[in-house]
């Protein structure tokens, strides 16, 4: 499963990819206004950074306005991804995105049908949201399991983008169920490195170590 990171921190994004945990960067309005930087600029920094797909939210509510808004960021690198919502508009303007050969996330999925839809319409990613499910006392996990099988059993090739991520446990769980990506906030992706029991064995470990009063160095 491929790492995208859900952030615009410039700072969080390369510390995780000097580790190569990422694949790729997800942004949306709501984490550009968080860095308090301009979109074109804080967008190039990132794909100037990292090669893989780097999505870039588009605004517009109406099919026009969503392609023209889309090409406008495709101005910024060749490795940007549409990002549009999973309304009818956006499923126009990831048609005619698409078969221009661009990269198109269409975000905010939340049904097996919706995806469905996504599909046919060349998408390449879709993005279903876990933890807005989860919110409403339903199972994220099953709509990733849905569309995994929807997807397999007629050969689609438009990637699941496991989104809205709140915990470690949305990580191993979408992996398991064959998530193609999961995009997370970094300190969630941090959090997968920790365990009680990994802290409880190297505690024994460094105090066994300073008993012997020997040192590598």
């Amino acid at each position: 499963m491929k790492f995208f990171v859900d952030t615009a921190d410039t700072d969080a994004i390369r510390e995780l990819n000097e580790l190569g945990m990422v694949d790729g960067v997800t942004t949306n309005p709501s984490l550009i206004m968080k860095s308090g930087r301009d979109i074109k600029e804080v967008t190039k920094e990132i794909c100037n950074m990292i090669p893989g797909p780097v999505s870039a939210e588009t605004v517009a509510t109406d099919a026009e306005g969503m392609i023209a808004e889309g090409l406008e960021l495709k101005k910024i690198a060749d490795n940007i991804a549409v990002k549009v919502p999973l309304t009818w508009a956006g499923l126009k303007a990831c048609k005619v995105l698409s078969d221009q050969g661009h990269m198109v996330n269409v975000t905010l999925c939340f049904s097996a049908n919706q995806a469905l839809l996504a599909a046919k319409a060349g998408a390449t990613f879709i993005s279903p949201f876990i933890g807005r499910l989860d919110d409403l006392n339903l199972d994220g996990m099953d709509l990733i399991a849905d569309i995994r099988e929807i997807y397999d059993n007629y050969g689609f090739e438009t990637n699941i983008l496991a989104a809205s991520i709140r915990s470690v446990n949305h990580m191993s769980e979408a992996a398991k169920i064959g998530a193609d990506v999961a995009t997370a906030p970094p300190d969630v992706i941090k959090k997968m490195a920790q365990h009680p029991l990994t802290d409880k064995g190297l505690d024994a470990f460094l105090k066994d170590w300073a008993s012997t009063g020997q040192s590598i160095l």
